[in-house]
Parts: structure tokens; C-alpha cells; sequence
């Protein structure tokens, strides 16, 4: 996904510098610690582990689609507002090609360059510098772990990967970063869809999931934030409980590993959202003063 702009305190200090960001030197040495999110993301074993994980379950559960007999159904997605019913992908008498739609970052590739800068400086995302980074960043990206594998599966099974950013600023940066990842080609309107490519400024992609879908039989969606799969999940009036348990309702919760498949991103984006009371509700926040309490009643069932 593509991270929104915020701004804190230290990148309103900082602005000055973000306008020019070739004059900003790193603040700190090679040596000192990177913030824990990248430390996990961007260095760790889990990480990889993790995203090995996903794209391997997504590859299996792809392919054994590809091999059905009968004519396919797409999975479900967000399209105008809200989440679409399967379909059948026969069309005039034949299928559509089979697609799997990915996000790019942080979904297929790591933007190693940009947060780097972002860790070594200080300073916070900015459109002006993101500008320059989709248009300048490409050789210095890696794959997610697990992506060109998963990528290669798929199209030696005929799959059609399609990728649905809301990168914006250069479809020639994205393709070259795609590349430059070892992911494969793409091209701008057919297997490339940006940010804007539906007439619409916002960041939404059901539009978008609309226009693939017209043309592509959509067997999974692929991404790192819940707007990749619909953008029911992106209303800013819906607090965060709610809306993770919207992504656990029953009718979702049996999309997740059959047809949606979901990339760690503890980095940014949507999902870093929240109070202290937020993320931790009433019943839960135990203090070293609180009183024992006999254990609920789930704990007790079955001994």
C-alpha cells in the first residue's frame, strides 16, 4: 500500500528540511538502532518467515483454482462501496483470463531506499518526497520474501498476476521498481493500475477492482492493508475495534487464506491507528494493583 500523509510534530519541525530532502544528512550512525517497526519488517527472520508463509498459500491456493474443470467464480471483492458477491467468469462463451490482483508496496516489494532515508533523517513521508522516490527509487527496492517464487508459480499456471497500486506520480517508476525487483513486467492500463487510472483522486481501488475485473477472472487479492480488498474498510468514521471486527466477521473471516491473502505491515498505513483505550478495551487492562478475579468462564470449560 501506499502510506497517507500525516504529519507529527517532528515533521512539522522538520518540514524545511523535507522540501529538499538531498540537503538532509543522516542524524544518526550505521550503528544505532533502527525504529522496532523496520527493525521487523525490513530485518528480521520473522518477517521473512512470515511473508514466505503468505505467498506460499496464496501460490497453492491459486494454482489448485487454475486446475479446476469447471468454469471459474471470482472471489469477492470491494466494488462501488461495497463488498461484491463471486461471479461466474464465463463471458461470451468463454472465461476470462485467471488474475490474481497484488498491491505493490510492502505487498511485492520492499521500499528499502525511501525508509531508509525516512530512519536515517527523521523525517516523516511527504508527497514531494515520495514523488521523488517513485520516480528515482527502483534499484534500490527489494522483493518481499516469498514474492518471486510466488510470482513465477503463478504464471507458469497460466495466472495472470495484476497489480493495483495507488502509487501515482510515475507509471515508468512503478514498472521500473516491479522490474528492478525481479517480479516481472508490466504494462500501465493492462497489468499496472495506479492511483487515478478510474478518474478518481482519492486512494480507493474499487474503481479499479471494477475495471480489472471487467476484463480478468479475479481469483485472489493480494496486500498489506485492508483497503486492498475493499474499501469498505477505509472510512475514516469507523473506529478501530470496529473495524477489526468487521474484518472478523463470519462471512469475511472465511475470505482470509481462501481467496484474500494479507502481507505484515507493522510500518504504516491504516491499521497504526488507535488509543491506548482503543486498542486495549474495558475488561482488559490490568494494572500490578488490580485484585485477583476468578478466571471467565471459557478459561474453566472442559477441565
Amino acid at each position: 500500500m501506499i502510506r497517507t500523509a500525516f504529519a507529527t510534530t517532528a515533521a512539522l519541525l522538520l518540514s524545511a528540511c523535507a522540501t529538499s530532502p538531498n540537503a538532509v544528512a543522516p542524524t544518526f550512525s550505521a550503528t544505532a538502532d533502527a525504529p522496532d517497526t523496520m527493525q521487523w519488517l525490513y530485518g528480521s527472520g520473522e518477517a521473512a518467515g512470515a511473508s514466505i508463509q503468505a505467498w506460499r498459500s496464496l501460490a497453492d491456493y491459486a494454482v489448485r483454482k487454475s486446475r479446476q474443470r469447471s468454469v471459474p467464480i471470482s472471489v469477492a471483492m470491494g466494488i462501488d462501496g461495497a463488498i461484491a458477491d463471486p461471479q461466474s467468469c464465463a463471458a461470451t462463451g468463454s472465461a476470462k483470463p485467471l488474475a490474481v490482483v497484488f498491491d505493490v508496496d510492502e505487498t511485492v516489494l520492499l521500499n528499502l531506499g525511501y525508509e531508509y532515508w525516512t530512519a536515517a533523517t527523521g523525517v516523516s513521508y511527504s508527497s514531494e518526497t515520495w514523488k521523488r522516490w517513485e520516480e528515482s527509487g527502483a534499484s534500490y527496492v527489494k522483493p518481499v520474501p516469498g514474492a518471486v517464487t510466488g510470482l513465477r508459480r503463478l504464471r507458469e499456471a497460466g495466472i495472470t498476476p495484476v497489480f493495483n497500486t495507488n502509487r501515482q506520480y510515475s507509471a515508468e517508476g512503478a514498472t521500473r521498481a516491479i522490474a528492478a525487483a525481479g517480479l516481472g513486467e508490466t504494462v500501465h492500463g493492462e497489468t499496472l493500475f495506479l492511483r487515478g487510472d478510474d478518474g478518481m483522486t482519492s486512494g480507493g481501488k474499487d474503481a479499479r477492482r471494477a475495471m480489472i475485473a471487467s476484463r480478468y477472472c479475479v481469483i485472489a487479492l493480494v496486500g498489506d492493508n485492508l483497503g486492498d480488498f475493499a474499501d469498505v474498510f477505509n472510512d475514516d468514521g469507523l473506529p478501530p475495534a470496529e473495524r477489526r471486527e468487521l474484518a472478523a466477521r463470519g462471512d469475511l473471516a472465511q475470505l482470509w487464506g481462501n481467496g484474500w491473502f494479507v502481507l505484515p505491515n507493522p510500518v504504516y498505513g491504516d491499521s497504526l491507528k488507535g488509543t491506548v483505550n482503543d486498542v486495549f478495551p474495558e475488561g482488559t487492562r490490568w494494572t500490578p494493583d488490580t485484585a485477583p478475579s476468578a478466571a471467565p468462564a471459557i478459561m474453566n470449560e472442559g477441565n
